[in-house]
């Protein structure tokens, strides 16, 4: 005989396979540091595949003190063979002020563009003689330069310093090189360029700072059960450095002894544990005192979230056996 109960315990059980294969993070709480204004890329695909993102910034962009010395840099922007930009936040500072200044910028293969009213003065040698070369350390990068109609000439295999010094050291010898980036940065780029042969101007274009309202945030997040983290992504060395000023109390330089989840004189770190997007960011964690859980292959934001994925699959085996 035919038993209505059974049957729909079969569906139901399916239901919950599909749904476990469609939302493999379903339950996992995900702590999103990134900046506020891009914090939504990274959640938004965690949710997707049923995550709580917790969205609380471990920095934020301002503009520099001054923009004379990157005004200046874009006004004379035909002197230059290459521009390197390391990140999406430089990309928008520079159109920024290329819209301000009223200028417009194309190289060999791209096109003339700005948000400028009619009559903005183009760079002439730039577009005249195609000369001016574009780097940009990764994808995200990349589409938002390729977004201004710029061509992009150079994104290395890895999308660290290290790897656009390997992709750049051997066509920039005698040349002259605009690196526009924040305020703080790593100095491979610049160091090992100038090694190869090549003069290079670096030029501040944003800077990161700790944002004070999240303290008070992230450390009601730790303390309350029902929404402490399972996960916390870093996505850069300024996210790992901020979190440990944030959660440490300190607005300078955060000391390399800190508490973290391996400790166990930290109770509010118990069960945590942590996802970096690459290897630089994995280096400033380990450099703070900060374990590494899971180390993305793809530094990028959807590499982040498979290490996510992949971090959740391993853990759920282990509390399965």
């Amino acid at each position: 005989m035919w038993d209505k109960r059974f049957d729909l315990s079969i569906l139901n059980m399916s239901k919950r396979i599909e749904l476990s294969t469609k939302q493999p993070l379903r339950g996992v709480r995900v702590l999103v540091g990134r900046a506020k204004h891009q914090a939504g890329a990274l959640a938004t695909q965690l949710r997707s595949l049923g995550a709580t993102a917790l969205e609380i910034p471990f920095i934020e962009i301002r503009r520099p003190k001054s923009f004379k010395p990157l005004d200046a840099a874009l006004t004379n922007l035909d002197s230059y063979d290459w521009l390197i930009l390391t990140s999406v936040n430089g990309v928008d500072a520079m159109w920024e002020r290329l819209d301000k200044l009223g200028l417009a910028i194309t190289n060999r293969g791209g096109h003339e563009f700005t948000r400028s009213a009619k009559g903005a003065r183009k760079i002439a040698a730039t577009a005249a003689e195609g000369r001016l070369r574009v780097a940009a350390i990764g994808p995200a990068t990349k589409k938002a330069i390729e977004h201004r109609r710029l061509k992009v000439d150079v994104v290395p295999e890895e999308y660290i310093a290290e790897s656009v010094v390997r992709a750049l050291k051997d066509k920039v010898k005698g040349g002259r090189i605009l690196l526009v980036r924040a305020k703080v940065a790593r100095d491979v780029i610049p160091r090992e360029l100038r090694k190869a042969g090549a003069h290079v101007d670096v030029i501040e274009a944003y800077e990161t700072v700790v944002p004070r309202s999240s303290r008070a945030r992230l450390r009601a997040v730790l303390k309350n059960p029902r929404r402490r983290p399972h996960i916390i992504t870093f996505t850069s060395s300024s996210t790992a450095r901020n979190f440990v000023a944030l959660f440490g109390g300190s607005e300078t330089k955060p000391k390399k002894r800190t508490p973290h989840p391996g400790n166990k004189r930290d109770s509010s770190f118990e069960g945590i544990r942590l996802a970096s997007i690459g290897p630089v960011t994995s280096s400033t964690l380990r450099e703070l005192g900060l374990p590494v859980d899971i180390e993305a292959s793809e530094f990028t934001i959807p590499g982040l979230v498979k290490a996510v994925r992949t971090l959740t699959r391993d853990s759920q085996r282990r509390n399965s056996r």
